[in-house]
């Protein structure tokens, strides 16, 4: 797969000790004498997007990119791993949302059903690319070029912990994206990638774990011995 070209830095992103237990606080949690006005704001925008856009009402497309279309192509280019796909995949996003509108049934939120069809678009890219690639090394005679070695011995925090995350399985790979960089609840990504809570969360903490242990230095015959 190669590097990805993650579009936000990462220092820090993965704790030297494993979170023992879930401390983001749910907007839900937030406020326990009632409803936060955020979430309740963020539900009456939701609504009036999808209203809109059922209607077919070209300024609902446009509020829904002005909220969404930057946060949707940093997603793709972090799934896609460069912008020009990215930005193919969003356009082609709003182009299913378009036709696919009348489906849509109101069991998650209009905004979640929309990153649902980025990251199938997404999938969709990904595979189309993967076979483009298999057809191209059976058709060619040459052998396959070594990828270029990063410049110096150590190579930075970003680039191993890009090559690290290409290791882990795709389902890993994505919801520590959609999670750890993208800022998604947890909520949010079972309705994506149409999972529960709980894999959600499962899947991350197996990720992070994961990632540490490609990470982490390799304990010296001195430190091992006390």
């Amino acid at each position: 797969m190669g590097t990805m070209g993650l579009a936000l830095p990462w220092k820090a992103r993965i704790a030297s000790v494993p979170r023992q237990r879930e401390t983001r606080v749910e907007p839900s949690d937030h406020y326990a004498g009632g409803p936060n006005p955020a979430v309740v704001d963020a539900i009456t925008e939701d609504a009036a997007l999808a209203a809109g856009c059922r209607e077919g009402n070209l300024h609902a497309y446009e509020r829904l990119f002005s909220l969404h279309g930057g946060r949707m192509k940093n997603l793709a280019r972090n799934l896609l791993g460069n912008p020009v796909d990215a930005e193919d995949a969003v356009q082609e996003t709003f182009l299913k949302v378009q036709r696919s509108i009348a489906s849509f049934r109101g069991q998650s939120s209009f905004v979640t059903w929309t990153y649902r069809i980025l990251i199938n678009t997404c999938y969709d890219a990904r595979r189309s690319r993967l076979r483009k690639k298999e057809v191209a090394n059976d058709d060619s005679s040459e052998s396959p070029r070594p990828e270029p070695r990063a410049p110096g011995a150590h190579p930075s925090l970003r680039m191993a912990l890009e090559r690290a995350l290409a290791s882990l399985t795709k389902h890993q790979r994505d919801v520590f994206l959609l999670y750890e960089v993208e800022g998604f609840r947890h909520a949010e990504i079972a309705g994506m990638l149409e999972i529960t809570e709980t894999a959600s969360k499962n899947t991350l903490f197996q990720a992070k774990k994961n990632l540490r242990q490609m990470l982490e230095p390799p304990r010296s015959s001195s430190a091992e011995a006390r």
